[in-house]
């Protein structure tokens, strides 16, 4: 488990004071896989980087399995580090080192014998599947395919967490999938923990079972992606997960609500049931669906009636149904 208590960090300028994170408190289950999204600037890689103390925090403390990172010699620390594997934005690779030789670099760190270290980076690049390219330089490859080599080389030495920062973002929209889809089955059959940074949320709702959400040093919100993805409570949350839309925008009408569906209510005709039920018609300007651990989770945004008597009828029934609805701009 990863505990985050009133962690804080600042960089001091020559003419000023930054303050990158604020009093931050997060644990992360063991198993798991965490996202943490946020815009650019929000403090996000810093948070991660603190978490394996690649940043120094100014205050507050980090602890793995109990015990506080802070707190340790560096001996102690760099041994605790082989727990906590971590993968780059850029892959970070040793462009002189084959393949196979960038996978062996950390167990030749560890002091593991070349026959041995050898074995392991052949049976993680199976797992990521480049067995095919162990003898191959990283100027041959494309990204998803560093991008790979960087995942085995993190699992090198049998972590019990990986850190990944904006590790699809680089990458083309098939590319992201298939690579998530890696990190998924490492996560699912290794039982490793995996921490996810990113700014997009197709990343989260794709892989992440919670999610902070960190906006300008602080976390504002947290909870199981489900949960945040439907019932957001932060203006910027909103704003992730509900990107305005140009052609909601543009339009002209009464009132716009926005109906989230749980899964409990994602199936059925309910818009339907609710125009026959009124008498009253809505315009659809915008719907959104995302599947996440087998349940249909979406919001749909309608805009009401100019007749307040129509509009107050649409609200009435939605208000006696299951249906979740609050009132957007």
């Amino acid at each position: 488990m990863i505990e985050l208590k009133h962690l804080g960090k600042t960089y001091q300028t020559a003419d000023q004071r930054i303050v990158a994170l604020e009093d931050i408190n997060l644990t992360i289950q063991d198993g798991e896989i965490f996202g943490i999204i946020g815009l650019s600037g929000a403090g996000k890689s810093t948070l991660v980087r603190c978490i394996n103390l690649l940043e120094t925090p100014t205050s507050g403390e980090v602890l793995v399995d109990g015990k506080s990172l802070t707190a340790m010699s560096q001996p102690e620390l760099l041994k605790l580090r082989q727990s906590i594997g971590m993968i780059f934005q850029g892959f970070n690779l040793l462009e002189q080192r084959t393949v196979l030789r960038n996978v062996c670099f950390p167990l030749e760190i560890a002091g593991v014998k070349s026959q041995d270290a050898k074995k392991r980076a052949r049976e993680l690049l199976e797992l990521v599947g480049l067995s095919d390219r162990e003898n191959s330089y990283p100027s041959q490859l494309s990204g998803g395919q560093k991008q790979r080599v960087a995942i085995a080389r993190a699992l090198a030495t049998n972590p019990k967490y990986i850190l990944c920062d904006e590790a699809t973002s680089a990458l083309d929209p098939n590319t992201t999938s298939s690579i998530l889809d890696l990190l998924h089955r490492i996560n699912k059959e290794l039982g490793v923990t995996i921490v996810v940074i990113t700014h997009e949320m197709k990343v989260i709702d794709r892989i992440c079972d919670r999610v902070a959400v960190i906006d300008h040093s602080h976390i504002a919100e947290e909870g199981k992606v489900s949960e945040v993805f439907i019932n957001p409570t932060s203006e910027i949350a909103r704003n992730l997960i509900f990107p305005r839309d140009r052609t909601v925008l543009e339009t002209e009408g009464g009132k716009r609500l926005r109906l989230s569906f749980d899964g409990k209510t994602t199936c059925g005709p309910h818009i339907a049931r609710m125009i026959l039920a009124c008498q009253a018609p809505v315009s659809i300007l915008m719907a959104n669906t995302k599947e996440l651990d087998g349940v249909i989770y979406g919001y749909t945004i309608i805009e009401l009636p100019t007749d307040p008597h129509q509009s107050d009828k649409i609200i009435g029934w939605l208000e006696n149904s299951e249906i979740s609805f609050e009132e957007v701009e």
